[in-house]
């Protein structure tokens, strides 16, 4: 049963459309589906555009392709447009490189609470398997297949799930390829911080900002499945200057940030 509530389903992705592919593939497996679903791309090749425009006459949902100049890792402002033209009350936020389980969508519907974010972890397809996932298109995972670990968190028992509480602390388990929130609250605190440049803590400090706006977090265990496909790590380049970006969220509790989704809601 849906929710009375709408939702979209944003999927961050940047120039591997074999794998977005496969991500589109098993958001066309899920059992309950978002109401949109937007592409926040930014700024891939063509390649990117025709795998997306191949998939919009296969989803029930709209499809939305939100792209923007490649001017190096942007993450930050892709998904705040993404986010200010979403119509859903609810958001539900993976990345281009996670297949999600058929019940994936159904689940965090399924906890959607005002007032509280939900974040789940991931599941790893090692590098090894790459060859025989992308050679098979294969979306479906259990505990027991091959190429993954951590596969424990395979393991979907949703009773087991409720043990899991809400809390005002923020978790260093937390991951933005797996994480859904209402719409509202993250503009309230103006969304992602577009003041991070390159790879590195633009999800966290968005959480920290959420906690310090008196939103709290539920963890997603046992439901909210998802698996990461292996990459080789992004530049790291930035991460000290974003290190005190976010540090400083932490030590004077900041809710709000200068650069955010804000100047996008005024074009509306």
């Amino acid at each position: 049963m849906k929710p009375s509530f709408t939702s979209s389903l944003v999927i961050s992705t940047y120039n591997w459309p074999e794998a977005l592919s496969l991500v589109l593939k098993s958001v066309n497996n899920q059992k309950i589906l978002p109401d949109e679903i937007i592409i926040a791309d930014d700024g891939s090749s063509d390649e990117t555009k025709d795998v997306i425009e191949m998939f919009k006459g296969k989803l029930k949902s709209p499809l939305i392709h939100v792209w923007h100049k490649d001017e190096g890792f942007r993450k930050s402002v892709i998904l705040n447009k993404a986010i200010a033209i979403a119509k859903g009350d609810y958001i539900i936020q993976a990345d281009g490189d996670c297949i999600l389980h058929p019940l994936f969508v159904k689940d965090h519907l399924s906890l959607a609470e005002a007032s509280v974010y939900l974040y789940g972890s991931r599941v790893n397809i090692q590098k090894h398997y790459l060859k025989t996932l992308f050679e098979n298109k294969k979306i479906r995972f259990g505990v027991f297949s091959k190429g993954i670990k951590k596969r424990t968190r395979t393991i979907r028992i949703p009773l087991l799930s409720f043990l899991y509480k809400k809390s005002t602390k923020f978790s260093k388990k937390y991951r933005g390829c797996n994480t859904s929130f209402f719409r509202k609250d993250f503009i309230a605190v103006n969304g992602y911080n577009e003041d991070f440049k390159g790879w590195g803590r633009e999800d966290s400090e968005l959480a920290l900002r959420l906690h310090n706006f008196g939103i709290k977090a539920r963890r997603l265990r046992y439901k909210g499945i998802l698996y990461h496909i292996y990459h080789n790590e992004k530049s790291k380049d930035r991460l000290e200057i974003n290190n005190e970006i976010e540090q400083n969220t932490i030590t004077n509790k900041v809710t709000w940030c200068k650069n955010g989704i804000e100047s996008y809601l005024n074009e509306e």
